[in-house]
């Protein structure tokens, strides 16, 4: 890269030089805006509650009466005496009365040890392009997290959806920035309403998981203003409490102690006045990273324990450096009335609504990608037979792996809401498809025989078999151990089938396919056997509480007999509902788009023997599709949540109408993508990885390129048809009031997402989008109904961030303004002028 962030390049953001007008068409008049109007610092901050009364001179004497110990022990996290199964702690000082603190995981709910609400995850959440659900979003994780015994959310996760391998790209909400900004902002104030501290995460290019823990990444200062950086700087305008330092490298330097990122933009440019805490274990150092602006490590004090304060004896570390990071600390927590004689009353946890509200966003982000000759919603004739098929019809797929798990209330079977659905002469059947869990190894198999479907080991014992079984062909099989304890070893022709994983990957084995049904933990390794004799060995601890233990198989012959089930099951009914999955998580990327197992060739086969296949995708991120020709539908519902079944059935049936839109683009070919065919973008070379395509991400770079994806970027149908007509553009406010009319043309009520996007300045000499989201509305419309939509582009839309002057510009000349459902289509488009001087 020609540019990488330095200390220069993180200077304060200054307005434009001058003012924004606009011309329309060739009568259009010319309209003059207000000098330094055109584009700010940033967004302003959004009001918050400052110090109490007094409280200056509160923290002012918090400060002059802690010890350096105690100072020093604010500045880490700590062993909680009475843990709640949360992700961190902070021990008051008692004596001061300053309180303990307690950190949960938040992106998709309150992650503890007790049941908490399971909201659909964010990239759902996104989907319904809506940023009062956002916060409304927030609130429930806020006023959850309080009910629950916490004081700080960990979340939102702000970064982007850079690549479609990425195995947190359901924690996030999009691949477009103006998107994500909004988003971030709108549930970081969901949270915080309800007096619990915002942490947004990770700061910052953390968008993947393969070597995020030491991975160099090198971006340009216009990508990162441009791209990454538009959701954090959205957060601190609504007034985040907390920002979580990334893993890691940002241009050569450790996100944890990168001062251009932490000092220079985020508290010099952006004003930001809460604490910075690391990720988990994402310190490296104790001077570097408190210079830098690093307030808060967590779990432990491994650097801002007892190295800090030796480094403050030493003089390495000046007293003012602890005193700053305390100071945002007690401020922080003064501001939301922690520090209070009386801090305010937790409130009880009100379930119910929480099971409400996670229904409601798991309908209103359902996106519909296809839907031929009418296959849904299901009525009539097509809704009184139908065939469910899949593994998560039966097993209800609630939300994806790591941080981000809850433990909910409960949680239906998508076949159980589909039968609750269904008229009571209606007939639903269902077959597994694909088998995930296995079946028992026949006792016999093994010579001298065993049995391993469920064997007790007792506290303290062991237990171990060693067998040799023979095939008398080639085959694939895939083994699974399920267990309580510590894993059983289990060895095949002497190779480990399943050790120990690098860093995070060990504890995080997935939503779905890292515990059985009864939770039982499982692993699972698929092999290619050659025919004859192979040898198994298996060692089995009790340790100390005693564990069960069982060990499974899938056989290319099992396989062959899920499908065939399947395909007798689906001719014989109307209708076809096949759930597919793909279960992503913390710690993994994936290794490829395509749905895993054998569900390709199983969507295939039963689309074969039925047309009128529905696809429901319980899936984290973009997936390829070569069977889509063969379906009917396709229902994207990413993780839905505890509440997804009944989502699921209310979209299937056409109770409400899918009103949710693609926030990432879908290729066509895996190799198609912004990060595809080059190892340096993706996922590195050398642990270095660059940001080459620029500004140009996502749908971006697919227009740049003119490459057509498989779905755009802002895709998804109704169940009924839309107009859109009478485009006009007008200058408003230092940027552009676009008006339009949507019309719903069908024959039913129905939701839409009318977008707009905004053409390339020809004046501006940066590289700039082809086009780029400047603005959306959700409306709702019954048949026949048609409403004025007015979106207002703001001068940040119609602006580049340029390194040269390290400030937004305005860019001005003769630009395009279109409107439409997505980023490929966009029937109306207008011209206007926009003039900076």
């Amino acid at each position: 890269m020609s540019e990488a962030v330095s200390r220069r390049s993180a200077m304060w953001l200054i307005g434009a030089a001058g003012a924004v007008g606009a011309v329309l068409g060739a009568g259009g008049c010319v309209a003059a805006v207000p000098p330094g109007s055109g584009v700010r610092k940033g967004p302003p901050a959004a009001p918050a509650p400052g110090p109490g009364p007094g409280g200056a001179a509160k923290i002012d004497g918090l400060l002059e009466r802690l010890t350096l110990d105690e100072k020093t022990a604010l500045l880490h996290g700590g062993p909680d005496p009475a843990p709640l199964g949360q992700a961190g702690y902070l021990p008051g000082v008692p004596r001061l009365g300053i309180p303990a603190l307690r950190l949960a995981d938040g992106p998709a709910g309150v992650s503890v040890a007790k049941p908490a609400t399971a909201l659909p995850a964010p990239v759902l959440l996104a989907s319904a392009f809506d940023p009062a659900l956002a916060r409304e979003y927030g609130r429930v994780v806020g006023r959850e997290g309080r009910a629950l015994g916490q004081d700080v959310m960990l979340a939102p996760m702000a970064n982007l959806i850079r690549t479609p391998y990425a195995g947190r790209n359901f924690e996030t909400f999009a691949e477009d920035p103006r998107l994500t900004a909004d988003l971030v902002g709108a549930m970081v104030r969901g949270i915080q309403d309800e007096g619990v501290i915002a942490t947004v995460k990770h700061f910052a290019l953390n968008n993947q998981e393969r070597g995020r823990d030491t991975i160099d990444v090198i971006a340009a200062e216009q990508t990162l203003h441009e791209t990454e950086l538009r959701g954090f700087e959205a957060a601190v305008a609504a007034g985040a409490g907390a920002v979580m330092g990334a893993y890691n490298k940002v241009n050569g330097v450790y996100a944890c102690e990168n001062k251009p990122l932490l000092d220079e933009v985020l508290r010099g440019s952006w004003g930001f006045d809460g604490w910075v805490v690391s990720d988990w274990d994402a310190s490296h150092s104790t001077v570097a990273a408190i210079g830098a602006g690093l307030d808060m490590e967590m779990p432990g004090g491994t650097h801002f324990g007892r190295p800090l304060r030796e480094a403050v004896h030493g003089g390495s570390v000046p007293q003012s450096s602890v005193d700053h990071a305390v100071r945002r600390i007690l401020t922080t927590l003064d501001r939301f009335g922690l520090l209070a004689a009386r801090p305010p009353a937790r409130p009880p946890r009100d379930a119910a609504a929480g099971a409400r509200f996670a229904r409601k966003v798991a309908t209103a982000g359902a996106v519909l990608l296809r839907n031929e000759h009418g296959t849904l919603p299901l009525a009539g004739a097509a809704a009184r037979s139908i065939a469910v098929i899949g593994p998560t019809g039966q097993v209800p797929f609630v939300g994806g792996g790591g941080s981000s798990h809850v433990v909910p209330d409960g949680a239906a079977a998508p076949l159980t809401a589909i039968r609750r659905r269904a008229d009571s002469g209606s007939t639903v059947r269902y077959a597994l498809g694909e088998d995930l869990y296995g079946r028992p190894l026949p006792p016999a198999l093994l010579t001298p025989p065993a049995e391993l479907d469920d064997r007790s080991v007792d506290a303290g014992r062991g237990w171990s078999h060693e067998g040799e079984f023979r095939l008398a062909a080639d085959d694939e099989w895939t083994l699974l151990v399920h267990y309580t304890g510590v894993r059983p070893a289990v060895r095949l022709d002497g190779e480990e089938l399943f050790p120990v994983r690098e860093g995070a990957a060990e504890y995080f084995a997935g939503g779905l396919l890292g515990s059985a049904p009864d939770g039982m933990a499982v692993r699972r390794r698929t092999l290619a056997l050659k025919a004859g004799t192979h040898r198994l060995a298996v060692d089995a601890q009790g340790g100390a509480k005693g564990q069960r233990f069982r060990l499974r198989h899938v056989t290319k012959a099992t396989r062959a007999a899920d499908v065939a089930e399947a395909v007798r099951t689906a001719k014989a009914a109307r209708s076809v509902v096949l759930f597919a999955y793909e279960d992503a998580t913390e710690g993994s990327d994936r290794t490829s788009l395509a749905l895993p197992g054998g569900q390709a060739a199983l969507i295939e086969a039963v689309a074969a023997a039925n047309p009128r296949t529905t696809v429901v995708l319980n899936t984290s991120s973009s997936t390829t599709m070569p069977w889509l020709p063969r379906t009917g539908a396709v229902l994207q519902m990413y993780y839905p949540g505890q509440e997804g079944a009944g989502a699921t059935a209310d979209i299937l049936f056409g109770d409400v109408d899918p009103g949710g839109r693609l926030t990432q683009t879908f290729p066509a070919d895996e190799q198609e993508t912004p990060v595809g065919g080059d190892p340096l973008r993706y996922p590195g070379v050398g642990g270095r990885q660059e940001y080459a395509e620029g500004v140009h991400v996502g749908h971006r770079w697919y227009d740049a390129r003119h490459v057509p994806p498989l779905f755009p970027f802002g895709h998804g149908l109704s169940y009924t048809t839309w107009h859109y007509e009478d485009l006009a553009v007008r200058p408003e406010r230092g940027g552009l009031r676009v008006e339009f009319t949507v019309r719903n043309t069908g024959r039913r009520k129905g939701t839409e997402v009318a977008q707009v996007y905004l053409g390339p300045s020809p004046e501006l000499k940066l590289d700039q989008p082809v086009r780029a989201l400047a603005g959306y509305r959700r409306l709702t419309l019954a048949p026949g109904r048609a409403e004025r939509v007015t979106v207002d582009v703001d001068a940040r839309a119609l602006s580049s961030w340029d390194p040269e002057q390290h400030a937004w510009v305005v860019g001005s000349g003769r630009r395009e303004v279109f409107a439409g459902r997505s980023s490929r289509e966009l029937p109306l488009k207008a011209k206007a002028v926009v003039r900076s001087g």
